[in-house]
């Protein structure tokens, strides 16, 4: 997280100090209201309308004004609870992050425990087209995002990682965790070129072999292997690299 850069408009040390502090005082009251009253405006159900535009168009199209009209208000009234579309995707990512399941960091099965909270938070961003972008604009404020940064790398250090190891770990695995959902996001909607073929797996690895042999003797060569791997293999294979010498192995 510290080597991203915040945007123009990212809050002040002390709003960042107020906004936590309201945050937590939130999830210790609660947010109950009385049975039989009209839902009032809250942030809670801005981020539920958020989502379900999200989910259905894409995160590039949300706006305020979008979200807005599905809750049947005018923009103005969403301003009131969040500051701007920066701040709505910082509250989208803590949403998510909430929904990953922590472990107690385990020395036995760190590695184990590391990769599953890694795919638990792929599958959230996968679940909602291009959503991880908003996971890189700026240091998250949302306490559950924060929570989840800790739990992985509490992992690391239980695993017997060096902390300055361990934290860049964490870090380079959001990073790449993002990436990697954008990318799976891109590749879905993928269309037809001028001739109505699919722009699939096939068809790269096709286009590689055309290249000239002379100048890419490689990539024709091996133009299967770049396009390979099913599922979420290269996923799989790029975070177990990262965890590889992390900690030596005991003897």
């Amino acid at each position: 997280m510290a080597g991203r850069r915040a945007a123009r408009d990212a809050i002040s040390r002390d709003q960042w100090a107020a906004l936590i502090s309201a945050k937590n005082a939130d999830s210790e009251t609660g947010g109950r209201r009385a049975a039989g009253r009209k839902k009032p405006l809250t942030v809670e159900r801005i981020i539920d309308a958020a989502l379900q535009a999200v989910e259905e168009g894409g995160f590039e199209d949300l706006t305020m004004r979008m979200v807005a009209a599905r809750l049947g208000t005018g923009p103005a009234s969403l301003y009131a609870h969040v500051r701007n579309r920066a701040e709505l995707g910082d509250l989208l990512i803590g949403r998510l992050c909430s929904q990953v399941a922590l472990p107690a960091p385990d020395p036995a099965y760190w590695r184990e425990q590391f990769m599953d909270v890694c795919a638990q938070l792929r599958d959230q961003f996968l679940r909602y087209p291009g959503i991880a972008q908003a996971a890189l604009a700026v240091v998250p404020a949302d306490l559950a995002t924060l929570r989840v940064g800790e739990g992985m790398l509490a992992i690391l250090l239980a695993g017997g990682a060096p902390a300055r190891q361990a934290a860049w770990t964490s870090d380079a695995a959001f990073l790449y965790i993002t990436g990697y959902s954008l990318e799976a996001s891109a590749a879905r909607r993928q269309g037809e070129d001028a001739d109505g073929r699919v722009i699939d797996r096939a068809e790269i690895a096709e286009r590689l072999r055309m290249l000239p042999p002379d100048l890419f003797p490689h990539t024709v060569a091996h133009a299967r292997e770049l396009t390979s791997g099913a599922g979420h293999d290269r996923f799989t294979f790029t975070l177990t690299l990262l965890l590889q010498g992390l900690v030596p192995p005991r003897p």
